[in-house]
C-alpha cells in the first residue's frame, strides 16, 4: 500500500447489518490487493441515528443522523474510509468527502413480512414502516390500512412485528439477504413498489484530498451500479427531495446508456406522478429534465413535499 498506512481504519455504524457491509467491502479489498487481513481494520462509530429509535427521521435530522458522526471521524483522521447503505446518505454531501467506490448492488425489491402480498394483508390492518416512500406506496394500494412507525435495526424491527404491533411490515431484500435472513417474507415486484433511490447499494467514501486511498478503493468499484445510483441520487437533488419526500427511483443499464423510472407520492399515496427517461451515461440534462418533468406534472400539494 504505497503512500498508505500500513492498517487503514474503516469506519461504520455498529448495527449488524453494518458490519456485515463493512467486512464485505474489507474482504473485497484484501481479495482485490492481495493484503493480510490485518491491513484493514473495522472500526464501529455509534451514530444519533442508531441513539434515536423512537422518532421518525425526519422530526429530528434527517439522513444525516446516519453519517455525520461518520463524516467526523473522517475529517478528524481517526478513520480511513467508511460504508454506508447508499440510501441513508444524504444528496448532498460535503465538498470534501468524496464517494470513491460502490460495491455491486444488490436485489432492489422491498421483502413484505407478516403477509403473502400487499392484496393479503387484512383489512383494517397495520403495517409497520417508517419510510415515507413505503407508506405511501402501500396506503396507495390498500388505503384501508394503518401506518404504525417502526424503527430500529432488522432484528428490532422483526421483533415489533413478532410482539403484534403491526400486522405487517417491509423491510430492504438486500438487508435481509446479507444477514442470512433471505428466506423471510415475500419479495415485491418492483413493478408494484418501485424502491428508494439507492436501494441495494453499499458505498464506500474518503476525503475527496486522499488522491492514493480512492485508487486503492476504486479497485473494487462496480462501474455499473456506481453509476445507477449517481443518476438516483442527481434525481433526487434535482427534485429537491429529502427524508420526508416519498420518492422511489431505480435506474437500470441498457445498450445505449441509463433508462431512469421513477415515482413522486403525497403522504397519503392519493396523489402519485411518474415518469421515466433513457439517456446516455453522464447526461446530467436528462435526469434534470425528468425532474422538472416530475414536478411540473405534480398537483400544489404534492409539489409541496420536493423542491427543497
Amino acid at each position: 500500500m504505497t503512500s498508505l498506512p500500513d492498517t487503514l481504519k474503516l469506519g461504520t455504524r455498529g448495527s449488524p447489518l453494518a458490519m456485515t457491509q463493512a467486512n464485505m467491502v474489507r474482504d473485497a479489498l484484501i481479495a482485490a490487493h492481495k493484503l493480510a487481513p490485518r491491513a484493514i481494520e473495522i472500526v464501529p462509530i455509534k451514530t444519533s441515528g442508531d441513539k434515536i429509535q423512537d422518532r421518525a427521521l425526519a422530526e429530528v435530522g434527517g439522513k444525516a443522523l446516519w453519517t455525520k458522526e461518520i463524516d467526523r471521524a473522517l475529517e478528524d483522521g481517526r478513520i480511513d474510509f467508511a460504508v454506508h447503505s447508499m440510501k441513508d446518505v444524504e444528496t448532498i454531501r460535503p465538498s470534501g468527502i468524496a464517494i470513491a467506490a460502490m460495491l455491486e448492488r444488490a436485489d432492489v425489491r422491498d421483502r413484505l413480512i407478516g403477509a403473502e402480498s400487499i392484496s393479503a394483508i387484512a383489512a383494517g390492518g397495520r403495517v409497520g414502516t417508517s419510510s415515507p416512500r413505503r407508506s405511501a406506496q402501500i396506503l396507495r394500494a390498500r388505503p384501508d390500512l394503518e401506518i404504525v412507525l417502526f424503527r430500529g435495526n432488522v432484528a428490532t424491527r422483526l421483533e415489533k412485528l413478532e410482539r403484534g404491533e403491526a400486522d405487517a411490515t417491509l423491510l430492504a431484500a438486500a438487508g435481509l439477504d446479507r444477514l442470512g435472513q433471505a428466506g423471510i417474507g415475500h419479495a415485491v415486484p418492483v413493478e408494484q413498489m418501485l424502491p428508494a433511490p439507492s436501494q441495494g447499494a453499499v458505498g464506500i467514501e474518503c476525503l475527496a484530498d486522499r488522491g492514493a486511498l480512492r485508487a486503492f478503493l476504486g479497485a473494487i468499484d462496480h462501474a455499473t451500479t456506481h453509476m445507477c445510483v449517481a443518476a438516483e441520487r442527481l434525481l433526487l437533488e434535482k427534485l429537491g427531495a429529502d427524508c420526508r419526500s416519498p420518492v422511489a427511483a431505480l435506474a437500470l443499464r441498457e445498450a445505449m446508456g441509463l433508462w431512469l423510472r421513477a415515482e413522486l407520492l403525497s403522504n397519503d399515496g392519493r396523489e402519485h406522478v411518474t415518469g421515466e427517461a433513457h439517456f446516455a451515461i453522464g447526461d446530467d440534462a436528462a435526469v434534470a429534465e425528468l425532474a422538472a418533468s416530475l414536478l411540473d406534472r405534480s398537483p400544489p400539494a404534492l409539489r409541496a413535499l420536493f423542491t427543497g
